[in-house]
């Protein structure tokens, strides 16, 4: 599984992860943590929502490069929509989980 994610600065981070709690809820799974966190599960990935004071991070996770991409672009492109006003600069950090491998003697 391979993840990337984005912290982004506004006032608004609860009201946006809300937001985006409920519309994706409409489509796909959903969990909610408390009022600062959801899960979102898509059909090709998830992506994790999580607020701390002015602070929205979004986590997408997902098996490929393809599946994180588009996870990320969901998000993303929801944000943009619900937040068009602020214009919010969401830039993506790639983080890679080091594969395992034993030896065989």
């Amino acid at each position: 599984m391979i993840a990337s994610n984005t912290t982004i600065q506004t006032a608004r981070a609860r009201l946006y992860m809300r937001l985006l709690y409920k519309h994706f809820g409409h489509l796909v799974g959903v969990e909610r943590n408390g009022e600062s966190a959801c899960l979102i599960k898509f059909g090709f990935g998830t992506g994790d929502m999580t607020t701390v004071d002015d602070e929205l991070t979004l986590t997408a996770r997902a098996d490929d490069e393809m599946s994180l991409a588009r996870v990320e672009t969901v998000l993303e492109s929801h944000l943009e929509r619900f937040a068009f006003r602020e214009g919010l600069i969401v830039n993506w950090s790639r983080a890679y989980r080091k594969s395992s491998t034993q030896r065989v003697d």
